[in-house]
């Protein structure tokens, strides 16, 4: 059951860690100024590739640019970028037994797709902050969560 779950969050985190609302405001870096570091190294990695600041990232996402758009010439290192990035995570979760080699198998098949579609998506202008107006993610008690 745990090898599920761990399945599970690994996906949900792709989706939420690749998604233009995670990397526009990285939950706007905790609400505190300070990001996890699994997202802070996302950050960096996007805008490394980019050759861009994460000010400027977070400006463009939240003006409704795609990841692409931002990148331009430089989309398909990105998406290189970040499958390379998730691959290496998914091989970490299998060495570590946290995941089985057939579930890694299965998560890295459609992976390229599914980051290409994410770089290519479009949110619309200030869709970068969650549902409390960016003071956290806007779930509290009764979430899930104690």
């Amino acid at each position: 059951m745990q090898k599920k779950n761990l399945a599970a969050a690994i996906a949900t985190g792709l989706i939420l860690t690749l998604g233009t609302a995670g990397i526009a405001s990285a939950h706007d870096m905790g609400g505190k100024g300070v990001a996890k570091p699994e997202r802070s190294a996302k950050l960096t990695l996007i805008t490394s590739t980019i050759g861009i600041d994460i000010a400027t990232l977070k400006t463009r996402l939240q003006a409704g640019d795609s990841l692409a758009t931002i990148a331009g010439s430089k989309t398909a290192a990105l998406i290189a970028a970040l499958v390379a990035a998730k691959t290496n995570e998914i091989d970490a979760a299998v060495a570590s037994g946290k995941l089985t080699a057939a579930k890694a198998t299965t998560l890295k098949t459609n992976l390229t797709a599914h980051i290409t579609a994410k770089v290519n998506q479009v949110r619309g202008p200030g869709m970068g902050k969650g549902m409390d107006k960016g003071k956290g993610h806007g779930m509290g008690k009764g979430h899930g969560r104690p």
